[in-house]
């Protein structure tokens, strides 16, 4: 359970939660998979308990792997919805609609519903191109994709994808009841050691001015954001645009006059090709929630050092702080002998602690968590925290 001391909740505050799809993470279950009503309740005891937890929001995973949980005519229904990926069920030969129930269902609860697209991750979970329906775009578009590692990517750099990436996020947006879009941190994948990206011919042939790849590959994704942000907003104003990059921009090594006062291994900036901070300066996403699944006091990535540095780096935007419950120590022998940094996920709960840092911070507007099947089976007594303290009352979301 959590401390207990004084603690100010806003009238607004975001309480979300991420629901994965990929792999089947978190929806639907194994055995759930081709089963339209047992999806259907699952979804609903998912809900259900959300509304008890006065949550507000959920980001609903529906294209993991340029597939859809959704009625689409673009691209074949997600493998991880009926067990293979199936051209033939999408339409209205889909015996009913995940996304359109889900946000039925969800706005009855109070509770927004941002939809999380992955914009170039073609196979990942498992899947490899053999489990790719004969009808994909892979196939009818080859030139557009590369191989990087063991996994298949669109190629950011052609103006094709940014194309078709924005033909389907305009494809939800006009059909679908939804509050944002969501994008997470995969835009150029997580670096593959000993490989270098294939797409030095693409740079070659399309520099657009540009002498440096990695300047390049920046370009490409500001160039896929900005133009995103027209498309939702042309369609509808009030649909957001929000980004859940991971946690550390720069370090401060790198970059002493804007990085953190951090040594993380992995940078937005310089290895994912992902300039968070240019996208809020511009006004292209309307919200920032950093992935910040590090403890405080994390000596190489201090939970509140980061959420210091964001607060600071919003540029008016709203911010919110993805924590992590599937860190908690759901074994009490395991969390009574951890040691080191693993202590701080046993005793006390760790979420808890983070959530009234957030609090204390102004320009923080709330948290989401990951995944909600971590927060579902009430490690240390986080659900009952959440009940009986931090979230005790429901509050709606930030609004403008």
């Amino acid at each position: 359970m959590c401390l207990t001391y004084s603690v100010v909740v806003s009238a607004q505050e975001m309480r979300g939660v991420w629901i994965a799809t990929v792999a089947n993470i978190d929806w639907p279950s194994k055995q759930a998979i081709g089963d339209a009503e047992l999806q259907q309740q699952e979804m609903l005891t998912m809900l259900d308990t959300l509304q008890a937890l006065h949550f507000n929001m959920i980001v609903f995973q529906v294209r993991p792997t340029a597939d859809a949980l959704f009625r689409s005519q673009l691209e074949p229904v997600s493998k991880w919805l009926v067990g293979q990926q199936n051209a033939m069920w999408t339409g209205n030969d889909m015996p009913y609609d995940p996304l359109a129930f889900t946000c039925t269902e969800a706005h009855k609860r109070g509770i927004e519903v941002h939809v999380w697209l992955n914009p170039y991750r073609v196979t990942g979970g498992g899947m490899t191109k053999d489990d790719l329906a004969p009808e994909h775009v892979f196939f009818q578009h080859p030139e557009w994709f590369v191989k990087y590692g063991k996994q298949y990517y669109f190629n950011p750099g052609l103006d094709e994808v940014r194309e078709w990436l924005n033909n389907i996020v305009a494809d939800i947006v006009d059909r679908y009841d939804i509050d944002a879009i969501h994008f997470d941190d995969y835009f150029y994948p997580y670096r593959v050691a000993g490989e270098e990206f294939p797409d030095a011919q693409t740079f070659a042939d399309h520099p657009r001015g540009f002498s440096n790849i990695d300047d390049w590959r920046r370009n490409n994704t500001n160039l896929v954001i900005a133009e995103l942000h027209q498309t939702i907003k042309s369609r509808k104003p009030h649909v957001e645009f929000g980004i859940s990059p991971f946690g550390v921009w720069r370090n401060y090594q790198t970059d002493s006059i804007r990085g953190s006062r951090t040594q993380a291994g992995v940078q937005n900036y310089d290895d994912l090709y992902a300039d968070i901070l240019l996208w809020l300066q511009e006004g292209w996403i309307d919200y920032v929630a950093p992935q910040l699944y590090w403890e405080i006091g994390k000596k190489v990535a201090d939970y509140e050092i980061l959420l210091k540095w964001w607060s600071e780096n919003t540029f008016g935007r709203k911010l919110y702080i993805g924590v992590a419950p599937y860190r908690l120590q759901t074994n009490p022998d395991k969390a009574a002998k951890a040691t080191g940094t693993a202590k701080a996920w046993g005793e006390p709960n760790e979420i808890c602690r983070q959530i009234r840092l957030n609090r204390n911070n102004p320009s923080c507007q709330g948290c989401i968590m990951y995944p909600i099947h971590s927060l579902m089976e009430n490690p240390l007594g986080l659900k009952d925290s959440l009940r009986n303290e931090l979230f005790r009352e429901y509050v709606p979301t930030p609004k403008d």
